[in-house]
């Protein structure tokens, strides 16, 4: 999707930070709402659609993982975390809850404007025509190509925006490995280990919603020395 008119939502308990955060992006061209805690962050996502949230993870109460770990349950909304936290395991921790992105601070407002668009262009635009649909077939699961959709059944299968991207990367490859080099470069990621393992946790995320056993992987393969690998039936 475009980045023109997305509207974001802003966490964060810091009211200097949100104001400038917010005046920032709107300079930029989008529709921006902002939230002082994760409990107003809750009532605001009650009553409307963002395409992406930037929020906090060091919140009063409630913090911005175990908020991102809730939200996951109901909504695919990307999620870009801030953190101050520079430990590996705090920014694996915000992933493995279901954020899409994270941003150490301190941060240039730059660094942040090119993340977010970089998540928004992952998302699909909304179709405007029907189109016949391209299927992948992970038993039970079916991946329709065109609209980048996960179904189980009748239901969809929730999916971020990381993981629709890495959906309609496998895909475009299926049965043949991808290296977590090149994954990270088509995810728009920096090069470095610390990305790598960020995409191994959402390789991770990305088995549980299409596997039976995720331990035991039958069409999101690791393959020894050379990456991973999408199996269709």
């Amino acid at each position: 999707m475009s980045g023109l008119d997305a509207h974001l939502l802003i966490v964060d308990d810091d009211e200097r930070i949100r104001e400038l955060l917010k005046k920032f992006l709107i300079r930029n061209g989008f529709l921006v709402t902002a939230a002082r805690d994760a409990a107003h962050a809750r009532r605001v996502l009650s009553g409307l659609d963002f395409d992406l949230i930037v929020m906090d993870v060091m919140m009063p109460g409630e913090d911005g993982v175990s908020l991102t770990r809730s939200l996951r349950e109901t909504m695919p909304t990307p999620i870009l975390l801030l953190t101050a936290r520079g430990e590996t395991e705090h920014r694996i921790a915000g992933l493995e809850a279901g954020a899409d992105d994270y941003l150490p601070k301190p941060f240039e407002p730059k660094e942040l404007l090119l993340r977010i668009n970089a998540i928004l262009r992952r998302m699909p635009d909304t179709p405007t025509e029907q189109v016949v649909p391209q299927v992948l077939h992970l038993g039970p699961i079916r991946y329709d190509m065109e609209r980048g959709e996960l179904w189980q059944g009748e239901d969809p299968v929730r999916l971020t925006a990381t993981e629709i991207q890495l959906m309609r990367i496998f895909s475009a490859h299926p049965g043949e490995p991808v290296s977590r080099t090149r994954l990270v470069e088509e995810l728009g990621r920096d090069r470095g280990q610390a990305q790598e393992r960020a995409v191994d946790v959402q390789i991770t995320r990305l088995r549980r919603k299409i596997e039976p056993d995720p331990k035991q992987p039958r069409y999101l393969q690791t393959v020894r020395g050379e990456g991973y690998m999408l199996a269709p039936d």
